[in-house]
């Protein structure tokens, strides 16, 4: 199939029905990817994904571009919201952190991160995507802190970390389930954000204290 006319990235765009398979290729490998691990078979990504596996291998030519783009799709949106967070916050601070969180836990059947047991990457744009989230959460919380309604030793990496705990699938959980007690510590986190009477937490760490190990095994020999 070949591509039509580009997008205004200059990216070429997909007829429709390669558009639809790439979208039920990603929507399979996702499923697979959380149930069966990063090797699971392609011809099983392929049958899930209603297409032949001459199909997959035109829009994902290996298993790395495959698992890169699942990566890519997650931290594509988890900026998305966190950038929506912030347009919301002039008006309530904690009410948008509350909102990003519990976007992200409605939206984890799309996130295949890192932090949530999803593959490690270093593709060079997911690195990117990731640090600009960092970003546009640290953002958030410091204009929270500015109008005193965040301690002030609230981290963006608390924010990350909170996320993923909360969007990790609970086995055996039905998903109506999962989500009230997700949605139960979402709120929790957010009431202990507040200032008043709160303790003092341990020492934070850093963002690349933590992103440091979310590198492909490689990089740890190197």
């Amino acid at each position: 199939m070949t591509p039509s006319t580009s997008h205004d990235d200059g990216k070429p765009r997909l007829r429709a029905d390669a558009a639809r398979n790439r979208a039920q290729i990603l929507t399979a490998a996702r499923d697979a990817f959380r149930e069966l691990g990063t090797a699971a078979p392609l011809d099983e990504i392929a049958r899930r994904a209603g297409v032949n596996i001459a199909t997959l291998y035109r829009r994902f030519p290996d298993r790395d571009a495959l698992v890169r783009q699942v990566v890519v799709d997650g931290f594509v949106l988890v900026r998305r919201l966190a950038r929506e967070a912030l347009e919301a916050a002039p008006a309530d601070p904690l009410a948008a952190i509350e909102g990003l969180l519990l976007s992200m836990v409605d939206e984890r059947e799309m996130l295949v991160l890192p932090l949530i047991g999803g593959p490690v990457t270093d593709d060079p744009e997911a690195l990117e995507l990731q640090r600009g989230t960092s970003a546009a959460m640290e953002e958030l919380l410091a204009g929270a802190r500015a109008r005193g309604v965040v301690r002030p030793d609230a981290t963006a990496v608390d924010l990350i970390t909170t996320a993923a705990l909360a969007c990790r699938p609970l086995p055996y959980l039905p998903a109506e389930l999962a989500t009230a007690v997700a949605t139960r510590h979402v709120r929790i986190f957010v009431d202990g954000l507040r200032p008043a009477k709160a303790r003092p937490l341990p020492p934070a760490p850093t963002y690349e204290e933590v992103t440091a190990h979310l590198r492909p095994a490689a990089d740890a020999d190197r």
